[in-house]
């Protein structure tokens, strides 16, 4: 049993949904990455997502693209992750998941990039614009050395897809709210709650939520119907906004526990 695995059954046993969330690598910069991680599970994150930066993204709205933009400016890569998730572990144990897109993978080597993620206490990884049918490479890998392979499903996935994407999910399944791109948004996406009983029906395996899930509201009324919040935008908003601030960690740890407190 990995990380993540044994982190889903723990928030179970408690009756709670998991809070996920998700901060850029390297924004604004490394050494305020690695502090903010231990931050939030303080505050009560279960699980972290750390998105490796990106210069053509397809599934971030502007806020994650801002992100982007300010860690790249410094030269953040994939291997800087890596290595920041290596300095991570001498200080704690949440689990951790990488978000990316493929060409990086690809670029880096799969195996290469398996064999390090591993090894550096990588859970899972999300490749956000790689198919799940075209994923056999990056499966193959990541089965042997037992890191979760997560896919996403959305709304427009025909219940065939959604079969194939619960079979191959490795950790949880990433539910995508709506259609359309990462972002805050005032209200959730209508059809939510019956896209997931669809999907729970075909599935045992955790469902996590996200795209859109802004304040601890949205938390609220999904929890009966997932098993996990992932919140990206509505905290790097809170990271852009506190940039010149001394109190930048602070200030998430202080949204981030908000969050926690509706989960």
């Amino acid at each position: 049993m990995n990380r993540i695995e044994a982190k889903f059954k723990e928030v179970k046993k408690k009756k709670r949904v998991a809070l996920i969330p998700f901060i850029t690598v390297g924004d604004p910069n490394l050494e305020t990455t690695e502090a903010l991680v231990p931050e939030m599970e303080r505050r009560g994150a279960d699980i972290v997502e750390l998105g490796v930066p990106f210069s053509d993204p397809i599934a971030d709205g502007p806020t994650i693209q801002e992100a982007d933009i300010r860690s790249l400016k410094h030269r953040t890569s994939l291997k800087d992750a890596l290595d920041l998730v290596k300095e991570l572990r001498k200080k704690t144990e949440i689990p951790l998941v990488l978000m990316t897109y493929y060409n990086l993978l690809y670029n880096y080597g799969i195996e290469r990039f398996v064999t390090q993620a591993k090894g550096n206490g990588v859970d899972g990884v999300i490749a956000a614009d790689l198919p799940v049918e075209e994923a056999s490479e990056l499966k193959r890998y990541a089965r042997r050395s037992n890191l979760d392979t997560i896919f996403l499903a959305s709304p427009t996935s025909p219940p065939q897809r959604l079969k194939l994407i619960a079979k191959e999910s490795k950790g949880f399944i990433y539910y995508v709210s709506l259609t359309g791109v990462t972002g805050v948004r005032k209200k959730l996406a209508e059809g939510l709650v019956f896209s997931l009983k669809r999907l729970k029906r075909l599935t045992e395996k955790p469902i996590a939520v996200g795209f859109g899930i802004s304040k601890p509201e949205h938390i609220r009324k999904i929890k009966r119907y997932a098993d996990g919040a992932v919140v990206g935008s509505a905290i790097i908003s809170v990271i852009g906004k506190n940039l010149k601030s001394k109190d930048l960690v602070q200030k998430v740890g202080d949204f981030v526990q908000r969050l926690a407190q509706a989960c």
